[in-house]
């Protein structure tokens, strides 16, 4: 009797012998992917998953990529890391998730996530983006800020305030955006590295058809929570093979240039290394007692300690480089449609990349929170607004 691991892997060799990745276009390879249960296996069948656990998705994952197949959180983040889960879900019918999820997995349709808001700062609950019903539809306005690879995006994940006589985190609403829809307008934001991957998007009277509504109406924070966690793993995930992920860079950085060798710096490369070591480590033990299920609070532990280490192995190459560290080949814009295909760049534009790591997808002191007080199970923290109905808190 064949066991899950076995299925898994007798897919995945038939995906890669059927679609050589090297031969067909990408999306015709993700789509089969996708029909074998490959692209999430701890989905249901049909959806793109087998029904198996989640930490066997490394087992498929080595397969399909060793034969050259794409990495499809690189080309579709969004909607692989928080996307796809979110909708498996929470979206109110099958059709409707057959409907999101097969073009996502083929990275066809780009995704987004429309959360934060230049008012609400790190209190997501605090956003004012309001939902009105009419009939069948709901009329959104508002503003969205730091959305990453909306001007690519089809659709993007939405949450917006539908009932302002509650308390902030009872009057939200989740939905799914149609990025192309009037109303939708979406404006570059130039960061420090010249790109422009983020962006703020203004939302003046736009439509959603309630269909596309995920989860109850009022019940958008629990279904923020699904989106949230899963980004955060996949955000703090760590290669399964020794060396892989941003340390490589250091090491590869550090052979290139034995001139620049120092005993300090050997000191400082081998604790980098083995701090990178133990996350690895740890994400393995994470995957080996997967569940079906998502991910729980626990997954923000990857987050803090990856977000934290990647910008500590930059500035170790930055001072690595010393004068040379400050060369940097133009801060001109990027064109808009390259940067998905170059945001990693020279190392100069990776160390300024990586300031962002402790605030995107949580800031390092919100992680050390959840996991106070949601792992570790200490008091939380005083919260003055409690109970007031959002349209009662003060707003700056």
């Amino acid at each position: 009797m064949s066991t899950a691991v076995d299925h898994v892997t007798e897919a995945a060799h038939r995906v890669v012998s059927e679609h050589d990745p090297r031969a067909v276009p990408v999306p015709q390879f993700l789509g089969a992917c996708f029909d074998a249960g490959l692209s999430w296996v701890h989905f249901p069948e049909g959806l793109g998953g087998l029904g198996v656990s989640r930490g066997l998705q490394a087992v498929a994952d080595r397969i399909l990529q060793d034969a050259g197949g794409p990495v499809p959180l690189a080309l579709n983040p969004m909607g692989y890391g928080m996307a796809a889960p979110t909708v498996r879900e929470h979206a109110q019918t099958d059709d409707v998730r057959r409907k999101l999820l097969r073009p996502l997995a083929t990275t066809e349709d780009i995704w987004c996530q429309l959360f934060s808001e230049p008012g609400a700062g790190s209190d997501l609950a605090g956003l004012a983006t309001s939902a009105v019903r009419d009939g069948e539809d709901w009329v959104v306005n508002g503003q969205k800020v730091w959305t990453s690879l909306a001007h690519r995006a089809r659709w993007g994940l939405l949450l917006a305030r539908t009932d302002p006589n509650v308390a902030k985190h009872r009057g939200l609403t989740y939905f799914v955006l149609d990025m192309h829809a009037d109303g939708v307008e979406t404006r570059p934001l130039r960061q420090l590295t010249g790109h422009a991957e983020f962006n703020e998007v203004y939302i003046t009277d736009a439509r959603i058809p309630d269909a596309h509504r995920l989860g109850g109406v009022g019940d958008g924070w629990r279904v923020a929570m699904t989106t949230l966690m899963n980004e955060r793993s996949a955000l703090g995930a760590s290669g399964s093979r020794r060396g892989a992920g941003t340390i490589s860079d250091a090491v590869a950085l550090w052979a290139s240039r034995p001139d620049l060798h120092t005993p300090v710096l050997r000191d400082r490369l081998t604790t980098l290394w083995l701090r990178a070591e133990s996350q690895r480590l740890t994400s393995e033990r994470s995957r080996a007692t997967a569940t079906v299920g998502g991910p729980g609070p626990e997954g923000s532990i990857g987050k803090l300690v990856g977000a934290e280490l990647n910008q500590h192995i930059y500035e170790f190459c930055m001072d690595l480089l010393g004068p040379e560290g400050i060369l940097y080949d133009g801060y001109e814009m990027h064109g808009r449609d390259a940067d998905a295909g170059d945001w990693r760049g020279s190392i100069q534009q990776r160390f300024l990349r990586s300031r962002a790591n402790t605030i995107e997808g949580g800031t390092s002191e919100v992680m050390r929170n959840i996991l106070a007080e949601r792992v570790l199970g200490l008091p939380g923290d005083l919260r003055a607004d409690a109970g007031m109905p959002w349209k009662e808190v003060p707003r700056g």
